[in-house]
């Protein structure tokens, strides 16, 4: 699920038992959580540079992570995902989390926000 910069939110799956105020308030820490891992070739957090493909969210509070990277030679490669596992496991209430790795779709500069193009003088 997206919101309307085009960034992914964390979507519950469906029939899910979690409440509309749970969902808002996982949504937002789960997004903050995102923003604090940053790739360190760019000043721009993971989830503004729009490296965060998908976020599932499991009725156990469980996340299922699909990531890339802006090249697959990443040097973190190995350890960004790492990054963003400690970070989401750290916002109270979620349970495990996995991150995925993903080159499909790569990762273009399309994917990035209005906040991140800006911060990057990207125009």
């Amino acid at each position: 699920m997206e919101d309307g910069t085009g960034q992914p939110q964390p979507a519950p799956r469906e029939g899910t038992n979690l409440t509309p105020e749970e969902q808002q308030r996982l949504t937002e820490d789960i997004i903050a959580a995102l923003k604090t891992v940053y790739d360190p070739e760019i000043p721009t957090d993971i989830y503004e540079l729009g490296l965060v493909y998908k976020v599932d969210l499991t009725d156990d509070r469980d996340l299922d992570v699909d990531m890339t990277l802006t090249a697959p030679g990443c040097p973190v490669a190995g350890e960004m995902p790492i990054w963003v596992e400690n970070a989401l496991s750290s916002v109270p209430g979620i349970g495990q989390v996995k991150v995925n790795m993903v080159f499909d779709p790569p990762w273009t500069p399309e994917r990035m926000s209005e906040e991140a193009k800006v911060a990057l003088n990207w125009f």
